[in-house]
């Protein structure tokens, strides 16, 4: 199968089985996914959608979390990993949106990743949520299961990933694929135990087609 066909196939079935994706990360407005997404770096969506309800009523925008101390906000994240690193990050977070962009969050990707705990992943996760811009945000589910399915198999980094996924995907569907592939591996084809039976792809994936249905002709 060429890598055209692949693309088209994968497309069709996820646009089938779920045509709009959304987030797990529960928030009302810009300022609070961006918060729960620095939260959930090697955090699940389940334990960050625990933390931000006390988090977000103790500061709701960027010029209450930007008054607070790190140690003050700790007190409201210390279930999440990394919290004294994440604490810091959420006050100098805020702290910079209220010096540089006048207390909002702003869309573009180059000027989300100006802030602190705010990589090229959160921020294309920001502008591709909150402002459906055509970015692709490659989390570690995102780059196994692109690679798995044959998508982007030769790519070694999660940015070459990303262009890979962005060069292949049409404009107006990659804020949808960045869900599908997230959640695909999330729930089916996961890091140890890929649930392949189950799984609508394995007529065209490249790991199931050279590994585990290798294995069970043998």
């Amino acid at each position: 199968m060429k890598l055209k066909e692949r693309y088209r196939e994968t497309i069709a079935y996820f646009l089938k089985n779920d045509p709009e994706p959304e987030t797990e990360l529960e928030y009302k407005d810009p300022f609070e996914l961006l918060v729960a997404v620095i939260l959930s770096a090697q955090c699940t969506d389940k334990r960050v959608n625990m933390i931000t309800p006390a988090l977000i009523a103790a500061y709701p925008d960027a010029e209450s979390m930007a008054g607070a101390t790190p140690s003050e906000v700790f007190g409201f994240i210390k279930s999440c990993t990394y919290p004294n690193n994440k604490s810091k990050h959420l006050v100098g977070m805020a702290k910079m949106l209220m010096e540089k962009f006048g207390g909002k969050v702003p869309a573009e990707p180059d000027l989300l990743q100006q802030l602190p705990g705010v990589g090229r992943k959160t921020a294309n996760v920001i502008a591709s949520v909150v402002f459906k811009k055509p970015v692709m945000a490659v989390d570690t589910h995102v780059f196994r299961v692109a690679k798995r399915i044959g998508l982007a198999d030769n790519a070694k980094t999660p940015l070459a990933v990303e262009i890979r996924l962005s060069e292949n995907i049409p404009v107006d569907l990659i804020r949808h694929a960045h869900h599908w592939l997230i959640l695909h591996g999330r729930y089916v084809c996961k890091a140890r135990k890929p649930e392949c039976i189950k799984c609508g792809l394995s007529e065209f994936c490249k790991y199931y087609l050279k590994t585990l249905k290798t294995k069970s002709s043998i």
